[in-house]
C-alpha cells in the first residue's frame, strides 16, 4: 500500500514503529483505528479517559503521548505488568495507569471519566443490553463514549441469510456482529446517550487493505483477515459510534440490589 496516502489518512499513528504496532496488534492496525475515532473527539490535556479492552496498552500509549490525557487502561486478558513495561519503556508511566479488570466489574467511582473509548473490542460485551447503562455510570456529564469496531452493512436475521465466505466461521467468530443501525438503536432507546456520531470510518477502505496485506505477509492463520479477502460484496466494513452523556439517571436493578446486600 502506498506510504503516501497512509501518512495524509493517519498521520499521527505512523509516527509509530510499524513493527512494533504490528507486534502489539490483537487485530488489524489498532493505531490506524484508534486515529480515525479520534478525529471525531475532543480530547484535550488533563481529561481522564478510561480505554476499556485496551490489550497491549499500546492504544493507551498512543493517547497519552498525542493528546496528553490521562489514561486507564483496563484489559482483562493482558497482564497488566506487561502493559506497565510498556508503558514505561514509551516514557509514558505519569499518564497511563494499566490495571487487570473484567469490562463487566469496573473499579471505579461513578461520573469518573470525561471520555470512555473501547477499539476494536465493544462487540465482545456490549452486545448486552444492560451493557451501556452500566459504562455510563462512570461518564461525566455530557463526557462521551465512543468506539470503533467491526460491522456488517446488512443485519444477519438468521443463518440462512449469512453469506457464503463466512458460514464456515460465523457461529464461532461472527454471530455477534451487527449493522450500525442495530448499534444505534441498542444505545439510543437507553435515552442515556445523544448520538453524535454513528458511521462507517471513512477510512474503512485503507484498514481492511493494510489488514489483508499484513495477514499475507506474515502467512498465519487468521479468520477475520481470511473473511476480509473473500468479502468481495463489502459486507464487513469498521463503524464508529459516538454517544455523548444525557442527564437521565443509569438504572440496573441487578446493581442497585447487588449494593443493598
Amino acid at each position: 500500500m502506498a506510504a503516501k496516502a497512509l501518512q495524509h489518512v493517519f498521520p499521527k499513528a505512523l509516527h509509530y514503529d510499524p513493527e512494533w504496532v504490528r507486534k502489539h496488534s490483537m487485530g488489524e492496525n489498532v493505531l490506524f483505528n484508534l486515529e480515525s475515532l479520534t478525529k471525531s473527539l475532543d480530547l484535550k490535556p488533563g481529561m481522564r479517559v478510561l480505554d476499556l479492552g485496551c490489550g497491549k496498552a499500546i492504544s493507551s500509549i498512543f493517547l497519552a503521548k498525542e493528546f496528553g490525557v490521562t489514561v486507564y487502561a483496563v484489559d482483562e486478558a493482558v497482564s497488566a505488568s506487561e502493559n506497565y513495561q510498556r508503558i514505561c519503556s514509551e516514557g509514558c508511566a505519569d499518564k497511563v495507569i494499566p490495571l487487570e479488570a473484567d469490562a463487566r466489574a469496573l473499579p471505579f467511582a461513578e461520573e469518573f471519566f470525561d471520555v470512555v473509548i473501547v477499539v476494536d473490542s465493544y462487540t465482545y460485551f456490549g452486545t448486552d443490553e444492560k451493557y451501556l447503562p452500566y459504562i455510563a455510570r462512570f461518564l461525566k456529564p455530557d463526557g462521551c463514549i465512543a468506539i470503533v469496531d467491526v460491522c456488517f452493512t446488512r443485519e444477519v436475521e438468521s443463518l440462512e441469510e449469512v453469506p457464503d465466505f463466512l458460514r464456515n466461521d460465523y457461529q464461532r467468530y461472527w454471530y455477534f456482529i451487527h449493522t450500525i443501525a442495530w448499534w444505534r438503536k441498542l444505545w439510543e432507546k437507553t435515552g442515556l446517550v445523544h448520538i453524535t456520531a454513528a458511521e462507517e470510518l471513512a477510512e474503512a477502505d485503507l484498514v481492511r487493505k493494510h489488514y489483508i496485506e499484513d495477514f499475507e505477509e506474515k502467512g498465519k492463520p487468521d479468520p477475520f483477515a481470511k473473511a476480509l479477502q473473500h468479502d468481495h460484496q463489502g459486507f464487513i466494513s469498521f463503524f464508529k459510534l459516538i454517544g455523548r452523556r444525557t442527564k437521565k439517571s443509569a438504572y440496573l436493578q441487578d446493581y442497585k440490589q447487588k449494593r443493598k446486600k
